[in-house]
């Protein structure tokens, strides 16, 4: 019986990365702050629904930050792991503001369908324009980052990606409230802005809460990677005993493999640990190696459960 122990390099972000998320991340909060003055100034739901639009974006950023500056954070033997689930954390509790801040807006929102409200269009104009070039900024700071293919910034941009409808929707708002005057338009687009957040927030509270409840990665089929270990690599003739969840951004395995005696143990433990990290971006493996066939009540436990609609690369 043998235990690998695997470290691949997972890429770390550069420098100028964390610069542009920080950049991205000062220019959407301070226009977020701009947004929520000027939507109680000018009395515009949909400004201030677009603020919470904003308010993902914002924490977006500030979580792609922290896990550049908690992956860089060596481990310790309390924290083996390092410190990279405070990123989760925070994201679970960012996720459940955004829905309590949502249906805040859309109550607000009903009420004013029986209860109009005078909105200043032109005021509101002016900051849902200010806020569309201030998504066009963050966005491009961002693009420019995404080439380096690193996961944090391409899920930050396309939160501001997101995020420059809710700025168009509060402009198409504004204009109409100008040019008709019918207020109810306001009310109407910070439903719709609330919506999107809303599904920001639900995928956001989902991914959190499996992730702190240990489940595996979503995009993990934890029956296919069985299958396919044994079909790739001949001495395999059993896996089970499979154990997967993520850290930070890292998926950790374990697993035991029932295997034919190898003419050269560590070579197959080299392979199989390759395998994994190079099929199902494992970033760390402890693979248990055993040459009798498992006869515990609990060896096929994977089995039981399908893991939901996944792909794997």
């Amino acid at each position: 019986m043998a235990h690998s122990h695997s470290h691949s390099d997972t890429h770390l972000p550069h420098d100028a990365n964390a610069r542009r998320l920080l950049l991205a991340f000062a220019v959407t909060a301070v226009f977020m702050l701009i947004e929520v003055v000027g939507g109680l100034v000018s009395g515009s739901l949909a400004l201030l629904a677009d603020a919470g639009h904003m308010l993902t974006d914002a924490a977006a950023l500030l979580f792609a930050l922290l896990a550049v500056y908690f992956a860089k954070r060596p481990a310790s033997p309390r924290r083996t792991f390092g410190w990279l689930r405070l990123t989760t954390l925070a994201a679970f509790v960012n996720a459940i503001a955004l829905v309590v801040i949502t249906l805040l807006i859309v109550w607000e929102a009903f009420q004013r369908f029986y209860h109009p409200q005078p909105v200043a269009g032109f005021t509101m104009l002016a900051i849902a324009i200010a806020g569309l070039l201030a998504n066009i900024l963050s966005f491009w700071l961002l693009h420019r980052g995404s080439e380096e293919k690193n996961l944090n910034v391409r899920a930050a941009a396309l939160h501001v990606l997101g995020d420059l409808l809710g700025s168009v929707g509060a402009i198409a708002a504004a204009l109409i409230i100008m040019y008709t005057g019918w207020t109810p338009a306001d009310p109407i687009l910070s439903v719709l802005v609330s919506i999107l957040v809303l599904r920001s927030a639900w995928a956001l509270l989902r991914e959190s809460v499996n992730e702190l409840l240990e489940g595996a990665p979503l995009a993990l089929d934890i029956g296919a990677l069985k299958r396919h270990l044994r079909r790739d690599i001949p001495e395999v003739r059993d896996v089970h005993h499979v154990h997967a969840w993520l850290v930070g951004e890292k998926t950790v395995l374990t697993l035991h493999v029932q295997v034919i005696p190898p003419h050269d143990h560590d070579a197959l433990l080299r392979q199989i640990d390759h395998f994994l990290a190079h099929h199902y971006q494992v970033a760390h493996a402890t693979i248990q190696m055993e040459y009798q066939r498992c006869s515990g009540p609990d060896c096929h436990l994977s089995e039981t459960q399908p893991a939901p609609h996944s792909h794997h690369h």
